[in-house]
């Protein structure tokens, strides 16, 4: 079988039926039915990948995105039925990779899980193995980020924005940009969701993220690397 998928609903129809769908494409399935099963899970089986319901007994989606991200960069896609703006807005927050919300199309769903997946092993053959940006070292092919002995720990798209900034330092990129470039399609062409990621990024790069030197706004357009910084 191939990469390692974790599917986390408490209705088992709907793992069901994603299970049916990803192991068609030559995934390995793992599912869980609660917030504490899937940390668990994590823990046991280590996946590539966590498509994950907002709304689960013992521990919610949202929590235990949190927990994860505190010390892991794992893809994670939101599963959820609710489509509020508000909602897509707290789970970006929080480090969530995609977002999907029910009723879906499981096709377009197993789409997003390999869209996800590229863009996490990232193995781009026609850009330099590191890039170098201030204090910081990217490497490519590790997808690592360090400031000395550091490890700076960032979620797939985190990694994604930043490389890609850096790779054009001093270049204005528009939010709808920003997207395109790292989602394939703009989230249904809801530019806020860069800013959420570009905060979380900010926090964890910038010396003071409140006053952003790596990391410039382009009020009215977009963001850039600053040149040289």
């Amino acid at each position: 079988m191939g990469k390692k998928i974790l599917v986390v609903d408490d209705e088992k129809k709907i793992t069901e039926i994603v299970t049916a769908y990803l192991e068609r494409d030559n995934f390995s399935v793992i599912t869980a039915y609660d917030g504490q099963a899937a940390l668990d899970a994590v823990k046991k089986y280590s996946p590539d990948l966590i498509i994950l319901d907002l709304m689960l007994p013992e521990i919610s989606g949202w929590d235990v995105c949190r927990m994860l991200r505190k010390d892991s960069g794992i893809p994670i896609i939101m599963l959820t039925a609710r489509d509020e703006t508000a909602d897509k807005i707290v789970g970006l927050e929080l480090g969530a990779d995609d977002y999907v919300t029910k009723p879906f199309d499981a096709k377009e769903l197993v789409s997003r899980v390999k869209a996800v997946l590229r863009r996490y092993e990232g193995a781009l053959s026609d850009t330099p193995n590191k890039i170098y940006a201030a204090d910081l070292t990217i490497d490519i092919e590790r997808r690592l980020v360090t400031r000395g002995e550091q490890n700076i720990e960032l979620t797939p798209i985190e990694f994604d924005l930043l490389q890609l900034l850096a790779r054009h330092p001093g270049r204005v990129f528009s939010r709808m940009h920003l997207l395109d470039s790292i989602q394939g399609d703009a989230y249904d062409g809801y530019e806020r969701t860069i800013d959420s990621h570009i905060k979380n990024l900010r926090k964890k790069i910038e010396p003071e993220p409140e006053k952003p030197g790596y990391i410039i706004t382009v009020y009215g357009v977009g963001y850039k690397m600053e040149a040289g910084g």
